[in-house]
């Protein structure tokens, strides 16, 4: 019966150096072959150059790189980009290249389907099927790196896994994927311009900060008020939020960090003063600045965008409290690409 070969991407560099030795080959070799995979971003062996015809056919013998597949390319009349990405067992995930004056920012997406199961948004009814890879998220964020490149002319410039699933349910694979974002043998991004958007797992975010991650923190809050929470995102019941207000607090003494609370106003849901006042009251705990975010709806009406006036109702309220507030206009909505409308459609 033949074995099932290893993706080599699973190899440090160290265990890449050991193979060829133990094949009668130099060490240094590995390095060759890291770089090829990591930083020149190889989708084949046969792509490796200046490795001898021998150690590829070697290598294709011992090893597969289960490279991902930009299967469609979507453009929104805005600029924004939505790739469907196929995975090496056929399932599919999508991220999305939004563009702005002065930046280009990869959503990514970190699950196929979500672990979680929040009301308002497609990909939660999608269920969660598995884990993506460290080198799945990379492959996603490389080639975004790429068509930022060939479409408006510059290199990537954020990066915020917003995309579907829930980071923090797949915390050891999106860390080793940001390591190789990072480093300088992969694309040598700043952590700093990284973002990991969660819809509040505490004990995750505490463990974020004793990991001592150098990245920012998001998170999904909707309502400062427990029972409308629970209506909207119902897994948090195992989340309260004196809970999450006790790992955010951890977060900050332990990073410094300010933390982005994204939040849609809907209406008969959130958009009323009660809802207001919970926010200002939550934001008061540790410093952070607020992203109003445009509601997108995904067929049902269940859930519909609050006025403007609600909108303006929450702005007035936080500035007064000298709380930054931003109001996030979606992008991409044509091609169901903005927050909360990513569900493999194509």
């Amino acid at each position: 019966m033949q074995t099932k070969k290893k993706d080599i991407r699973a190899l440090t560099k160290e265990q890449l150096r050991e193979f060829f030795e133990k094949n009668g080959d130099k060490a240094f070799r590995g390095n060759q072959v890291y770089e090829w995979l990591w930083s020149k971003r190889a989708h084949t062996f046969e792509d490796m150059t200046n490795v001898s015809k021998e150690t590829r056919a070697m290598l294709e013998a011992n090893f597969v790189i289960n490279h991902i597949k930009v299967d469609t390319i979507q453009r929104s009349e805005d600029g924004t980009v939505k790739n469907a990405v196929r995975l090496h067992d056929d399932l599919v995930v999508e991220s999305v290249l939004i563009p702005t004056k002065t930046r280009t920012t990869a959503c990514v997406s970190s699950q196929v389907g979500c672990s979680l199961d929040c009301n308002f948004c497609a990909t939660a009814r999608l269920k969660r099927m598995r884990n993506l890879q460290p080198d799945e998220i990379y492959d996603q964020v490389a080639a975004i790196d790429n068509e930022s490149r060939l479409y408006f002319d510059r290199p990537l410039s954020n990066i915020v896994f917003m995309g579907m699933g829930e980071p923090l349910m797949n915390y050891p694979n999106v860390m080793k994927s940001i390591e190789m974002i990072t480093s300088k043998e992969g694309l040598g991004m700043s952590p700093k311009r990284i973002t990991i958007s969660t819809s509040g797992v505490s004990k995750m975010i505490k463990k974020m900060a004793d990991d001592e991650t150098k990245v920012k923190l998001a998170v999904s809050l909707h309502s400062g008020i427990e029972e409308i929470r629970n209506k909207i995102m119902p897994f948090t019941k195992n989340f309260p939020l004196t809970e999450l207000r006790e790992a955010l607090e951890y977060w900050y003494k332990k990073t410094k960090s300010a933390i982005t609370y994204e939040y849609v106003v809907w209406k008969g849901i959130n958009d009323d003063k009660a809802s207001i006042d919970a926010l200002v009251k939550f934001c008061k705990y540790v410093p952070c600045k607020v992203n109003l975010i445009e509601y997108n709806p995904i067929d049902d009406g269940e859930f519909q965008q609050a006025s403007e006036q609600a909108t303006n109702d929450y702005i007035v309220a936080l500035e007064k409290n000298k709380i930054t507030v931003k109001v996030r206009r979606s992008r991409g909505k044509d091609i169901d690409a903005a927050c909360g409308q990513l569900a493999n459609k194509s």
